[in-house]
């Protein structure tokens, strides 16, 4: 099993959605929410998701075709 850490930035609209659950139903992967913050209609999250590297990547496509911004948590002390 790997591990990714990602932030996730979301627009509006995803913020709203339940998105993390559709990455544990449809892709399998196990999500550990690090840190995040939810505001009416926008957000962030950092994100630790544990699977097989195929689903990792389709999972992080999903989140990309959402117009969930996926990028690199470094720099953030919970990240790791």
């Amino acid at each position: 099993m790997r591990h990714l850490h990602v932030r996730l930035t979301f627009p509006e609209g995803p913020a709203t959605e339940p998105v993390i659950y559709e990455l544990v139903r449809k892709f399998e992967v196990i999500p550990n929410i690090r840190r995040a913050s939810i505001q009416e209609h926008t957000g962030w999250m950092v994100l630790d998701l544990a699977g097989e590297q195929e689903q990792l990547d389709a999972a992080v496509a999903y989140l990309s075709e959402l117009g969930v911004a996926v990028s690199n948590p470094d720099g953030d002390v919970i990240a790791g």
